[in-house]
């Protein structure tokens, strides 16, 4: 069924490209819509100007009239600068005044163009030496790590259903997306409270949401897919699409369909290596969604290999009927791997709001079939193997970013996908099956 099914779903997602731009002075640039926009925004695209490359015009559509935001950064997506925002125009204002500037900034929560290292675009740069590729490279090795994360995370969920089941749970992308809107709200709420820079505070209100995206999987076991244990049928995978679509929808009409921006957390940048022309850093934010991820993936290891728990899994993994014949409760596991599959998707989440922002109702849908992707490149079903999935996805996505065009940085990864499902089904770390399994 995997086999059948997957290429449909990559082929569908083939039109779903990025914008042409760098991607993050496109997500920068589209945070600032908000602010000159209070009815729904649709029809998002962003887009380089041709005469200036360090412009960058995002197009959209509000109240049913077509606007544009453009950013004029301190560099193009290949200079150290690229991350600076200095001037920014509308459609109905222009450039904006320095005062008006200023106070968007403030309002964005983004430092002055003078408050940074980078210079300004008019100050001279140092010419680039020969470190300055490998450096260049070792950059988007610390950018690849958070993407990896965010893949890794969700592709463990995926995996541990698969795993037991069988079956894919489309459904935990929006799960995902649950824990990106929950994190936002607990992120501004902290922030009113003064808390939102306390990294203990910030650590309980994901723990919170990751417990109550756990229920939402528990709940999700419980009321629909126990009802469809057996079925040898696409119905577990029909109804999956229609819970997704259910949490899609519901969610855009009880929070909108705008996007949620968080206050940044643990946004210190910390100057790793620097040769004079450019310079390797990376955010406190980044060392605490490593640490993050890499404590969770050696709590579920720990519970997998040491638990009651982690023994009546891989007893259902091997074989559901024999297992049930043992005395293991397949109801009660099935429904804990759920609850852990919600967990370690809302933790994704939670890296996707507090790190990217832009959080809204669609936040969960590519996310979680890179994150299938990322699962079975891995080899869907083994944990290592969802993790190490996860991480070449994020690899070969940033560096397809950073080096070519990004507009093709989807079709890559669903390239690579369809690679594998052609040359090596089983996945990385896989087990390949018979003809009769």
């Amino acid at each position: 069924m995997l086999l059948r099914v997957l290429p449909l779903l990559a082929a569908l997602l083939l039109l779903l490209t990025g914008c042409g731009v760098d991607a993050d002075q496109d997500t920068l640039c589209r945070k600032l819509i908000p602010a000159f926009e209070s009815d729904p925004v649709t029809d998002v695209a962003a887009r380089t100007d041709p005469q200036d490359k360090r412009v960058v015009r995002v197009d959209y559509r509000s109240g049913g009239q077509p606007h544009w935001v453009a950013c004029r950064f301190a560099g193009t997506a290949m200079e150290e600068g690229r991350r600076t925002l200095t001037a920014v125009a509308t459609d109905r204002t222009g450039w904006l005044r320095e005062m008006r500037f200023a106070m968007l900034l403030q309002w964005a929560r983004i430092k002055p163009p003078h408050l940074f290292a980078v210079p300004a675009a008019e100050v001279a740069r140092p010419a680039a030496t020969r470190w300055t590729p490998l450096l260049f490279l070792l950059q988007q090795i610390v950018n690849a790590a958070t993407v990896a994360c965010v893949y890794g995370l969700l592709a463990l969920g995926y995996t541990l259903v698969y795993a037991i089941l069988g079956q894919i749970n489309l459904a935990l992308g929006e799960l995902t997306m649950l824990g990106a809107m929950q994190t936002a709200i607990a992120a501004a709420g902290l922030g009113m409270a003064g808390w939102a820079s306390w990294p203990p505070a910030v650590l309980a209100a994901v723990l919170l949401v990751m417990g109550f995206t756990a229920v939402q999987g528990w709940t999700m076991d419980r009321l629909v897919f126990r009802r469809l244990r057996g079925v040898r049928s696409h119905t577990p995978l029909i109804v999956a699409v229609g819970l997704s679509v259910t949490y899609q929808e519901g969610v855009r009409l009880l929070h909108g369909a705008r996007d949620w921006w968080p206050a940044p957390v643990l946004a210190d940048r910390h100057t790793l290596f620097n040769d004079g022309a450019f310079t390797v850093t990376a955010l406190s934010s980044q060392l605490a969604i490593l640490m993050l991820t890499g404590g969770l993936y050696a709590l579920l290891w720990g519970i997998m290999q040491r638990t009651a728990f982690g023994r009546a899994h891989r007893a259902c993994t091997d074989d559901v009927a024999a297992a049930e014949l043992v005395g293991v409760d397949v109801n009660r596991t099935v429904a804990t791997t759920f609850a852990i599959g919600g967990g370690l998707a809302a933790a994704a989440g939670a890296v996707i709001a507090l790190y990217y922002g832009g959080v809204n109702f669609f936040t969960g849908y590519l996310i979680g079939f890179k994150a299938l992707a990322a699962a079975v490149v891995g080899g869907i079903g083994s944990v290592p193997g969802a993790m190490l999935g996860g991480a070449l996805l994020g690899l070969v996505e940033t560096f397809w970013s950073a080096y070519f065009a990004i507009a093709y940085k989807d079709i890559v990864a669903f390239g690579l996908l369809a690679l594998f499902l052609i040359y090596r089904p089983q996945g990385l770390m896989g087990q390949p099956r018979g003809r009769g399994d």
